[in-house]
């Protein structure tokens, strides 16, 4: 298993930027890829972006493209999600995630976080 820690959420105002890590520790070669997801009060877990840990490719949803940017350090199994041009509907639990392959689909993800909330205000 591959236990999974995210900080830096907080509240900011719309506009404004945040970025967000995640520790991984344990069985870190067992995945092949980081997720970020985030939840919404009422809402299913939605998939955010991700990235690879053995070659950078990174991929976001429609909705963060442009704004947000994952990243990751090999050297201290570290990921980071740099989240800027904030919205309110950007309001949520963000939770980084690994999976043993490229995914988007939160099933397919066998180790989460605890969550940061993120709250944007207007």
């Amino acid at each position: 298993q591959v236990q999974l820690v995210e900080s830096g959420g907080g509240l900011v105002q719309a506009g404004g930027s945040l970025r967000l890590s995640c520790a991984a520790s344990g069985r870190t070669l067992s995945s092949s890829a980081m997720g970020w997801f985030r939840q919404a009060p009422g809402k299913e877990r939605e998939f955010a972006a991700r990235i690879r840990w053995s070659s950078g490719e990174t991929y976001y949803a429609d909705s963060v493209k442009g704004r947000f940017t994952v990243s990751r350090d090999n050297a201290k199994n570290m990921v980071f999600l740099q989240m800027n041009s904030l919205k309110p509907e950007d309001t949520a639990v963000y939770y980084c995630a690994a999976s043993r392959v490229v995914a988007t689909n939160p099933a397919l993800f066998h180790s989460w976080g605890q969550g940061t909330q993120v709250t944007v205000s207007s």
